[in-house]
């Protein structure tokens, strides 16, 4: 059997692949230290798959922990690197925090990988690391500038790819693909695994379902004067569980032996930019569900608008967005609603 270890795999993008690579036939191994996820997600994984993950309870930058991980677990053929602290505004407040570990956790697992001759890695990346594009590179396509980055999250996207790029350089038999996630939302549609981030959510979705569900009094809205149509940020809002086979398709990529290159860059986004007036109306047309908000100023780090053209995932990895926003808002609605169940 072939196994994938999945770095930050209770987490939100995580969880939702390692769904996906089970219904793919793969064996997967889960490494989290649950700095921002919860070990129930293991739970949902279960009733979804029917199958029990084997889940270590280990930090990524723990060098000692994680070869252990690669020790008991010989048959790993491929990693996927989701493991990473992702809040822009956190970030810009704790930046060491965030060269720590998003930095140390790659160089560990780069390191152990070559230690233990696991060759192929997909790399968790994202459209931070475009920063703001010119006019003329919107659409975002793969071969537009990395600009400086706004904030210590998307530099440190930033500084790993060069990492992967770099110690590729130096050895022949290590594969990678990065995929430059654009902005995932929603849950499955089992409504038995969502995001649900630890404290406060920093992504927009949960704000919107905690504040329909009445747990907050209103969404703030950072912004209404950028140069877009309604002055509200436009960004590029693709389904999660879309995202999560994606990474399946990474995978199969470079177990075939497809990749030609030995490290491959790939955007995944729908192709259509939103607002985010215009996703929160939407939220409130499908669900019926009234959303209190107030307009307040910007936000330090934000992007005013990036979507992407996700023409060469298209056609070249062989992966297409498909679910529309409107059944995405609502599955994110679903599981906001399970979770008031479960208390």
């Amino acid at each position: 059997m072939k196994r994938v270890l999945v770095t930050g795999g209770t987490g939100y993008i995580g969880s939702h692949t390692v769904v996906e690579l089970l219904h793919a036939g793969f064996e997967v191994a889960i490494v989290d230290n649950l700095s921002n996820s919860n070990q129930d997600v293991l739970q949902g994984i279960a009733e979804i798959t029917g199958q029990t993950v084997p889940f270590e309870q280990v930090d990524c930058t723990d060098k000692e922990a994680m070869d252990a991980v690669f020790g008991k677990y010989p048959d790993i053929v491929a990693v996927i690197h989701f493991a990473a602290s992702k809040a822009v505004g956190e970030s810009v407040a704790n930046p060491l925090l965030y060269y720590r570990n998003n930095i140390g956790s790659l160089i560990t697992l780069l390191e152990l990988m070559r230690e233990h001759k696991v060759p192929n890695i997909v790399f968790s990346s994202s459209c931070t690391v475009y920063g703001q594009p010119d006019a003329n590179h919107l659409p975002v396509d793969e071969t537009a500038p990395i600009q400086p980055a706004l904030s210590p999250y998307g530099n440190t996207k930033q500084i790993n790819e060069e990492i992967i790029r770099d110690t590729a350089h130096s050895d022949a038999n290590l594969h990678a693909i990065l995929l430059r996630y654009f902005n995932p939302i929603g849950a499955h549609p089992s409504a038995k695994i969502g995001e649900l981030p630890n404290g406060v959510p920093q992504n927009l979705v949960p704000f919107i379902t905690q504040t329909a569900a009445g747990i907050r009094k209103e969404l703030s809205v950072f912004g209404n004067d950028y140069n877009t149509p309604d002055g509200s940020c436009i960004r590029d809002y693709i389904n999660v569980v879309d995202l999560a086979k994606a990474h399946v398709v990474a995978v199969n990529r470079m177990l075939e032996k497809k990749a030609s290159e030995q490290v491959e860059v790939f955007n995944l986004g729908t192709g259509r930019g939103l607002s985010v007036l215009e996703l929160l109306n939407t939220f409130i047309r499908v669900t019926g569900v009234d959303v209190p908000y107030k307009i307040v100023g910007r936000r330090e780090g934000d992007i005013e608008q990036v979507w992407a053209n996700p023409q060469r995932a298209n056609t070249v990895l062989g992966w297409k967005a498909t679910a529309t926003v409107e059944d995405t808002l609502l599955s994110a609605w679903h599981w906001q609603e399970h979770l008031a169940h479960k208390k």
